[in-house]
């Protein structure tokens, strides 16, 4: 855990302009800073910075919020990696909190190990860039394949002697220890205790995590001896864990979440040959077979991912079972098929980077209709072999998690297949009862009490359990954000509660003017407070229920902050934990359109500002979310009734309901009641 005060430092510390500026080119903007969005492909710029405030909004994706926000979105870290992203660019040292000896220890030496690995990375390069043998062996075969120098500089390419102890020599002459070097996956140790290098004679491809940093190698020979394994990589350590890395995944992250999309290729080189030719969303299991970190890991970029297949047959059957692994983890997926015989480095080298660009892109199938066809077509007529396909098929349709996109492929698989859909339908649903009963053997298996004792939520509703109106008044001025996935239109609830929050974020600490009713023959006495705490008030006196999550959170911390007698400020919330509520302050404070502050001077026209009309915005909110609660109720009522099925107490109960409503709805059109203050 990162202590308070350390987080505050880096907080301090950090100048948003100066992190977000080394992935967005930055212009002046009036008191803001504009560029194009580092989230989509867009080309008007609509990504907005205010140093001022220290926060962000990208308003072409609806993200935004402070400089860790923005980490984490782009970079998908956690928080905490965020924040050393920060305390590192900044020199702060992270102290983590209440660690016991032993996790000091373990922390001391996995960095320790990280130090070895990250200098013999420098050697290995060294060895190839500037010793005779490095240039001739090693260099001389990138050249021959085609990979320019500075692809070769960008992957870190390096290469080990072809001698017995070169960097067992040089590490320990650097002060690395025997043990380390062998922990590490670098050396390997005899009986009498003498190391031997073993990446003996191979070119050198370091393997980085997530952040960049070298964690292992994967050592390719340059022999033709049968004998020798073409490939080796490091064994696992407390610093490299294969099922968790992808290679190339720290070059690839800014490109696989402006594409949204993941390019998936089989080794090092046709990593390094995409990135050649433009390509650089792509990455490589390392030769290995798919895992479930390593696709979560995508995950944390994309849910869209392309693979690409070489050209063999027999490779492609044997890549399926992995594929449907990435359906099982909800990722949609597609693939290319590149010629027989060509893999993406050598097709690039063949075709060039147009052709290439335009085959990963314009060629990509659907996977379970590339499945479908592919297995189809080696099943012929066979009845046996058509069996066996169609319940591999059926495997893939039961792997998707969501119901609706798995009954999409069903039917377009029963409509290739030229099958019965019901007949398909029921072999898959055979499928997703035995992986139900397994895993509820497997949970009562886990639990202590020899059953499974979980329960399953309904899922969720709105309020009253019905969706509500279509909007029927008019926008505010600030566009609600539009998140990554396809979401449903705001409805008129949502848009009135929206531009309270904003209107509450925006003038929190404005002061207003509301009128006390005195007692009878008493006047009435003007009283100035500020606008958040007439707000909070108002929706409490009402009974208002805020239903969108952030903006329950918003008003919730407005309220803690008035029971200690405080105002809280955008600002503040601005630095909150809760990325939902660092989004909503950065919607409400940066303004894609502004109105000049010379304008009215210049033409002499001046309109009504929001500023002086707070307590009518906020009246005029309540009033309109109330009429739209009652309405909702009413058509539950109605709806009630028109099914049927009651009884002669349960119609006459709904029927009164129904009246009361109304009256309400008219009570309120008429007026929504006086402000007024305790």
């Amino acid at each position: 855990m990162i202590p308070q005060e350390t987080v505050d430092q880096i907080m301090n510390a950090a100048v948003i302009e100066e992190v977000v500026g080394d992935y967005v080119e930055l212009k002046k903007s009036g008191s803001s800073m504009r560029g194009l969005s580092p989230f989509t492909n867009e080309k008007t710029p609509s990504f907005y910075v205010l140093p001022a405030k220290g926060i962000f909004k990208c308003f072409s994706s609806g993200k935004g919020g402070s400089v860790v926000t923005f980490l984490m979105e782009l970079e998908k870290a956690s928080y905490p990696e965020a924040l050393r992203m920060l305390a590192r660019r900044y020199n702060i040292e992270v102290q983590e909190k209440e660690r016991t000896p032993e996790e000091i220890a373990a922390a001391s030496a996995k960095e320790g190990l990280a130090n070895l690995v990250g200098w013999a990375s420098k050697w290995f390069m060294d060895q190839m860039r500037n010793t005779d043998a490095g240039k001739a062996i090693g260099r001389s075969y990138f050249v021959e394949r085609g990979f320019r120098d500075d692809v070769l500089d960008t992957f870190l390419i390096g290469y080990s002697p072809d001698s017995w102890d070169a960097l067992a020599t040089a590490a320990q002459e650097a002060g690395y220890t025997p043990d380390k070097l062998v922990e590490a996956g670098l050396c390997k140790q005899r009986e009498d205790g003498s190391l031997w290098d073993f990446f003996k004679g191979r070119v050198m491809f370091p393997i980085r995590d997530v952040t960049g940093r070298v964690i292992g190698f994967g050592g390719r020979t340059l022999t033709t001896d049968k004998k020798v394994a073409k490939y080796v990589n490091s064994p696992e350590s407390v610093l490299y864990n294969k099922s968790k890395v992808l290679y190339g995944v720290h070059l690839a992250k800014p490109a696989i979440v402006k594409e949204e999309r993941c390019f998936l290729v089989e080794g090092y080189t046709d990593v390094m040959a995409m990135h050649q030719a433009g390509v650089t969303n792509v990455v490589s299991s390392s030769g290995t077979a798919l895992t479930t970190g390593q696709i979560h890991l995508v995950r944390r970029f994309t849910k869209n991912i392309t693979v690409i297949f070489d050209g063999d047959a027999a490779g492609i059957r044997a890549s399926l079972r992995g594929i449907d692994m990435l359906l099982a983890e909800g990722m949609a997926v597609k693939v290319v098929l590149l010629p027989d015989g060509d893999d993406p480095d050598t097709y690039a080298k063949k075709v060039g980077s147009d052709a290439l660009q335009r085959a990963i892109h314009e060629d990509a199938q659907d996977f379970l209709q590339f499945k479908t066809k592919l297995l189809s077509d080696e099943a012929g007529n066979d009845p046996m072999k058509r069996a066996e396909m169609i319940r591999s098929v059926v495997t893939s349709i039961a792997a998707i998690p969501d119901a609706i996109q798995r009954s999409v492929y069903l039917q377009s698989s029963a409509s290739q297949l030229k099958m019965d859909e019901i007949v398909l339908g029921t072999e898959v649903a055979k499928v997703l009862h035995d992986q139900s009963k397994a895993a509820a053997k497997r949970a009562a298996q886990s639990s202590p009490y020899g059953k499974s004792r979980g329960s399953v939520a309904p899922p969720p509703t709105g309020g009253f359990g019905f969706p509500a109106d279509p909007v029927a008044a008019p926008l505010s001025d600030q566009a609600p954000p539009v998140g990554d996935d396809l979401k449903p239109a705001l409805s008129e609830r949502a848009v009135i509660e929206n531009d309270l929050i904003r209107a509450l974020l925006e003038y929190a600490t404005e002061v207003v003017s509301v009128i006390i009713e005195g007692e009878e023959g008493e006047e009435p006495t003007k009283l100035e407070v500020p606008f958040a705490e007439l707000v909070i008030h108002r929706i409490e006196e009402e009974g208002i229920d805020i239903q969108e999550p952030v903006n329950q959170a918003v008003v919730k911390r407005f309220s803690d902050e008035l029971d200690h007698e405080r105002i809280l400020t955008a600002d503040q919330l601005a630095q909150d934990q809760d990325m939902g509520v660092q989004q909503k302050v950065a919607g409400a404070l940066v303004q894609q359109h502004v109105l000049s502050p010379n304008w009215s001077q210049r033409h002499k026209i001046y309109p009504v500002v929001e500023r002086d009309q707070l307590i009518s915005l906020l009246e005029d909110s309540l009033r309109r979310m109330h009429l739209t609660d009652l309405r909702e109720a009413s058509r539950e009522v109605s709806s009630k009734l028109e099914a049927g099925g009651l009884s002669v107490e349960e119609e006459r109960d709904l029927l009164a309901q129904k009246v009361q409503l109304a009256r309400e709805v008219q009570a309120t059109l008429k007026h929504f009641g006086t402000v007024i203050l305790p």
